[in-house]
């Protein structure tokens, strides 16, 4: 069995592990036969579905995997981000002193899952879009903008985010 047959193997039985994940996630249910029929989709979902969760180029592992304890502590970090930015927003919006701006910038982030998750927190936080993400460049609209300067909006951008995702995948 050559190194692409290999490969190929690993992606369906980590497609198969995420879509398990999922299952038990949204049934909440560990019976027996909940868990075989979960694993028989999940499985034969995995066969069909590998090339589009897994790409081929995609080989380092720790891309895929993320750190357990970072990830859990995550969706915390995002809400008080999420809650922080609301009320500085308030003040914003209502006086409508407002300087949008389109701001250009890279990211450090190496996983693809890591940018994406990167590009959807930006937008969930209030006051900014995430417009465009195209490898590790990033387009997003600020809503108010404190600077004109790339390098130093993107600090005030991405924040803490960037640091929590570098952790998770590293």
């Amino acid at each position: 069995m050559d190194i692409h047959q290999k490969w190929k193997i690993v992606r369906i039985l980590l497609t198969t592990v995420y879509l398990m994940i999922g299952w038990l996630a949204f049934t909440c249910n560990i019976a027996p036969f909940s868990l075989l029929l979960g694993f028989l989709f999940s499985f034969t979902l995995a066969l069909f579905t590998y090339d589009i969760f897994i790409e081929k180029r995609e080989v380092a592992r720790r891309a895929l995997i993320p750190r357990i304890s970072p990830l859990l502590i995550y969706p915390f970090v995002l809400i008080f981000k999420i809650y922080l930015s609301s009320f500085k927003m308030i003040p914003a919006i209502l006086t409508m002193e407002i300087n949008p701006r389109i701001v250009h910038f890279r990211t450090r982030l190496k996983s693809e899952i890591a940018r994406a998750l990167l590009a959807n927190s930006i937008t969930l936080t209030p006051g900014t879009l995430t417009l465009d993400l195209y490898e590790d460049y990033l387009i997003v609209h600020w809503l108010n903008a404190k600077t004109i300067h790339s390098h130093y909006a993107a600090k005030l951008i991405k924040g803490h985010f960037e640091t929590w995702l570098k952790k998770i995948w590293i």
